[in-house]
């Protein structure tokens, strides 16, 4: 039996010790006013796995009623740091136009998108949870993974590799509609 007094001789047996990976860098898109709660629970319950990206939102008064404008700094300064985006689908998150001008832009970068629907989502008629419809037409594609809200890291974990898969299959993309030009609410 070998015996080691050097922690460092020991582990440099192991072999080359590889770095450590860097976090999944998730966007957020939600309806600030209905959801806050939940994207801050979300965060919390996340924040170790996932490096949670900051959407302001609520300060979104960008200083210029230039759509254009608004649209690049929602690009340049949040959907451009993510891997993925995840949606978190409340009861109006399907009324909002900044919901789907995020969506709209997470797919012209080609990155994954997720939908979560809250406890709180609306249910149609038949009994489906009412999304974005630029999440809906991806989620039927097969771009864009779709899940009911959890608290567990593991579904989590699972539902982000899914759709980091679905991902690789950019000919999937459903992105052709106009946007939004008015949330509906």
């Amino acid at each position: 039996m070998t015996r080691y007094t050097d922690y460092g001789t020991a582990l440099s047996l192991l072999g080359p010790r590889l770095p450590p990976q860097p976090k999944a860098r998730v966007f957020v898109s939600y309806h600030h006013q209905r959801d806050q709660s939940y994207y801050d629970h979300f965060a919390t319950l996340f924040a170790k796995s996932y490096s949670i990206i900051t959407d302001t939102s609520i300060e979104r008064k960008i200083g210029s009623d230039n759509v254009g404008y608004q649209q690049q700094v929602i690009r340049e300064q949040h959907i451009a740091g993510s891997s993925i985006t995840a949606v978190l689908c409340g009861a109006e998150t399907w009324k909002r136009r900044w919901v789907d001008w995020e969506i709209h832009m997470t797919l012209n970068k080609s990155h994954a998108l997720l939908g979560i629907s809250l406890p709180t989502a609306a249910v149609g008629a038949g009994g489906a949870v009412v999304v974005p419809d630029r999440l809906h037409h991806n989620i039927q594609s097969g771009y864009a993974h779709f899940i009911h809200w959890t608290e567990n890291p593991l579904l989590l974990e699972a539902a982000i590799a899914t759709a980091r898969d679905n991902a690789r299959n950019t000919r999937l993309i459903q992105n052709s509609m106009p946007r939004m030009e008015r949330s509906r609410s």
